[in-house]
């Protein structure tokens, strides 16, 4: 049996006082894999970087003592020992008036502490004429100078880009600890779905919804577990349930008939949630078993994924280690009028397009559960409990409705 409606926030604070996220395991990847993990550890650097003292440009290493008197009449004369070329080791060590010709990134020999650009001096037969001197330390990377050994470079829970990655190639490592991805358990109640690959039998239709919220769940960073489409029968929606809590860290139904009863009494508190002020969305209901969250959604592919952003998308999330983010948002004007449902929280999709003066118009479309609407809706408009319209014109946010693989 439904309870009363919960209004929006009630249901969040109702989804929050029962998520507890358990300490997420951590397991070692290799590094080209680690790309958009979220790091279990905190990286400490096992190297100096550089890991020698080198020059950062083309020129002669020196001793910068040695040119303190050095002026335009009257330049230090030093003697060209040898040449160091980068990724070489040094086979001589400088002393005196002694210099290197290096190239860029090269090993500066012991006694050396600065370089000059090889324009700035002047060479012939070995011997190198300085006009001006040099400061030690002068177009020099010391040891250590960008990253230092036992430093740490970076904190557990930094989600893994290409810098990232780039950086512990630079630090040596082959592979990392990263957080698991959570696993998401995601199945549909009903009798009127078909099976992918299949001919469609008449009265049914393909699961549109599973498909959407599987990937909606790996866009947040988590990994879907598809159980499929279930008949509405009790004791298999009660055994399929407890076979996905065991499996998963959170479960997603969508169902076409009202299941709150069996999933009543598997819950720890009961349902929690067991409805929603919202349009569309209204019959969206929630649990814990065994701790772990249940969202009962509806059947409808785009409702269902947008009560998945609103509700539950910041939940995947944290259970993955990462931050919070909600959807993107984008300001345009509303193109027609916008209703709203009589003391709920409205959503409107809308698409979105150009008009004759660059402004950005947001065009309402209707919810009819077609896979059409799925296709073009590019975001969604909020209208509050105590608005009952936005006007033609009006300035709206709109909550773009794409995914992190983004739309055309």
């Amino acid at each position: 049996m439904r309870g009363k409606l919960l209004t929006f926030e009630e249901a969040k604070r109702a989804i929050e006082s029962g998520f507890k996220p358990q300490p997420s395991d951590i397991e070692d990847v290799i590094l080209l894999e680690a790309y958009n993990r979220v790091l279990g550890i905190d990286v400490v650097s096992p190297i100096d970087i550089p890991g020698f003292t080198t020059s950062t440009i083309q020129g002669y290493a020196l001793c910068s003592v040695n040119t303190v008197t050095a002026t335009e009449d009257n330049p230090v004369v030093c003697r060209v020992e040898g040449m160091v070329s980068a990724g070489e080791q040094p086979r001589f060590v400088l002393s005196g008036n002694k210099v290197a010709e290096v190239s860029a990134g090269a090993i500066l020999p012991l006694g050396a502490d600065a370089v000059i650009a090889a324009r700035d001096g002047v060479c012939e037969d070995d011997v190198l004429r300085v006009y001006g001197a040099v400061s030690r330390g002068e177009n020099v990377h010391t040891q250590g100078s960008d990253i230092h050994r036992g430093s740490i470079v970076f904190r557990k829970g930094q989600v893994l880009g290409s810098a990232e990655i780039g950086v512990l190639a630079a630090l040596g490592y082959t592979d990392i600890g990263v957080i698991r991805f959570p696993m998401v358990a995601v199945f549909s109640v009903g009798t009127e779905f078909g099976e992918l690959g299949k001919p469609l039998l008449p009265g049914k239709a393909f699961d549109a919804a599973a498909y959407s919220l599987c990937t909606a769940v790996i866009e947040c960073g988590a990994k879907p577990v598809g159980l499929g489409v279930v008949a509405p029968d009790k004791e298999v929606i009660r055994q399929t349930f407890l076979s996905a809590v065991a499996s998963a860290d959170m479960v997603i139904v969508c169902s076409s008939v009202d299941i709150v009863e069996v999933v009543d009494v598997l819950g720890e508190s009961g349902v929690v949630v067991s409805g929603v002020a919202v349009k569309p969305g209204k019959q969206t209901g929630v649990t814990f078993i065994g701790g772990k969250p249940v969202f009962i959604m509806p059947s409808n592919p785009l409702v269902a994924l947008l009560m998945f952003q609103l509700f539950a998308r910041s939940l995947v999330q944290r259970l993955g280690g990462r931050p919070i983010s909600g959807l993107k948002t984008v300001t345009a004007y509303a193109g027609s009028r916008m209703f709203s449902a009589k003391g709920s929280r409205t959503y409107v999709f809308v698409q979105l397009s150009f008009d004759e003066r660059c402004r950005l118009i947001a065009e309402p479309l209707g919810v009819g559960g077609d896979v059409l609407t799925l296709s073009i809706a590019k975001g969604v408009v909020e209208i509050p409990e105590n608005e009952q319209y936005i006007d033609v014109g009006r300035e709206v946010l709109v909550m773009l409705f794409c995914g992190s693989a983004g739309r055309g």
